[in-house]
């Protein structure tokens, strides 16, 4: 019944107590018990706990909940519409409520907040250049550090490397063994040499800290490696942080010493693992980056979202769709690193958003006949028919397809394959 109260509903696993509690906060601001609005307000409790910033309620709106047990459906969406547009806890885009309407879409205040202000910076850094650009500077570090590829081969690494150099926020997204860490390592060589003889203030961060520490050693052990001057080397930072430890946590809040008012001290700031970075925490590190400064995420699109609400990376990346950079930045890159990229009219349409998110396609760990390779390509894809085809054709040496036995058999298979495999260590003194 679309005039079930959502408090009833509680053993039947739909909300939390949580959900719940906050169902009858926001009855209790819109002035009486309003079924309509209980059941959005638990609604969207649940979602933000499932990972969602926002819930589109017009794909619930006349559907039953889900097979629980109880006889409960959404309104229609016309008349739960208007009894949302008439709390007084419910707001329009720009109102400061507890929830936020935003066409079908049903906000907490702080989520419709943090996706704004995260969504003015994209947009106004995406639409800017860097700082001006030694070009002949350039071209030479991009011709040492990356110095060539297969014939008609696109070098990636290499355009991510000019578009870091040339914008101030950059994506670079790519599945694992694509060079992302050792690729950040020369971009932080270019930025030194453009810098000159002004101090450059680099700070390496992750969400985690283990992340933190696979990022400084990754650092440590590419730049041994780069074809530059000793003192650009030396220049290069090694210690990275968490992300909640740079912007420096003030301890019992959700918020940071280092925000719009007070930026962080820093030129250039790096951020390893960028897809475990959720909306709040990203939305409050791009308002702590300082207007001049560069931003460079550097993540695998691909991967798991983040464990809190909003899978951040993904979105930016516009997951699923290719975009072609723009005519002035392709020619800027012909010119300057050399490389063709496919894209529309070579026209005089202004620099976009998607110049500064290049994906890296080639893996270095995977090799042209790598069965894992290809099979991960699929899944990525959204092609399962043939991720199946490639692990059950056999033809692959470094995949297989294994049929698994009966339940009654498992832990007999189990058995003689953990006991295969682990024998070595059990042997070992």
């Amino acid at each position: 019944m679309a005039s079930e109260d959502p408090h009833r509903l509680y053993h039947s696993g739909l909300f939390s107590e949580l959900d719940l509690q906050f169902a009858r906060f926001i009855s209790r601001l819109s002035g009486g018990e309003s079924p309509q609005i209980s059941l959005a307000a638990a609604l969207a409790s649940r979602s933000r706990r499932e990972g969602h910033i926002c819930l589109d309620l017009s794909s619930l709106a006349g559907k039953p909940l889900g097979d629980v047990g109880v006889d409960v459906s959404c309104p229609e969406w016309v008349p739960w519409r208007r009894a949302l547009e008439g709390s007084s806890a419910v707001g329009r885009p720009g109102d400061y409520r507890p929830l936020i309407l935003d066409g079908t879409y049903l906000y907490l205040y702080r989520y419709w907040d943090y996706e704004k202000r995260l969504a003015e910076f994209l947009k106004a850094r995406g639409s800017s250049q860097g700082t001006e650009v030694d070009e002949s500077l350039l071209k030479n570090g991009l011709n040492r550090l990356f110095p060539g590829n297969k014939p008609k081969e696109t070098d990636w690494q290499k355009i991510a490397a000019f578009a870091s150099v040339v914008k101030n926020f950059c994506v670079i997204s790519g599945g694992p063994g694509t060079g992302k860490t050792f690729a950040v390592a020369k971009i932080l060589a270019l930025l030194l040499e453009q810098s000159k003889d002004r101090h450059l203030r680099i700070a390496l961060a992750a969400p985690t800290g283990k992340a933190a520490a696979r990022l400084k050693e990754a650092i440590q052990k590419a730049k041994a490696q780069l074809a530059c001057p000793e003192e650009i080397k030396t220049a290069i930072p090694e210690e990275a942080s968490t992300i909640h430890r740079l912007l420096r946590t003030i301890p019992g809040s959700p918020y940071f010493q280092h925000n719009e008012k007070n930026p962080l001290p820093a030129d250039v700031v790096v951020v390893d693992e960028a897809s475990m970075v959720d909306m709040a925490l990203l939305s409050k590190l791009a308002a702590a980056v300082p207007g001049s400064a560069r931003l460079i995420l550097l993540g695998d699109k691909d991967q798991l979202a983040s464990v809190e609400a909003g899978a951040v990376l993904g979105d930016i990346c516009d997951t699923g769709q290719i975009h072609d950079f723009s005519g002035p930045f392709r020619r800027q890159l012909r010119k300057i690193a050399g490389e063709e990229v496919a894209g529309g009219p070579d026209g005089d349409e202004e620099p976009a958003m998607q110049d500064g998110i290049v994906q890296l396609r080639k893996s270095y760990r995977f090799g042209a006949g790598s069965g894992i390779g290809a099979a991960s390509q699929a899944v990525n894809d959204g092609d399962s028919g043939r991720a199946l085809e490639l692990m059950k054709s056999g033809g692959r040496r470094d995949i297989q397809w294994q049929e698994l036995p009966r339940p009654e058999g498992l832990p007999r298979a189990l058995k003689k394959e953990i006991i295969t495999g682990f024998s070595p260590y059990l042997k070992a003194r």
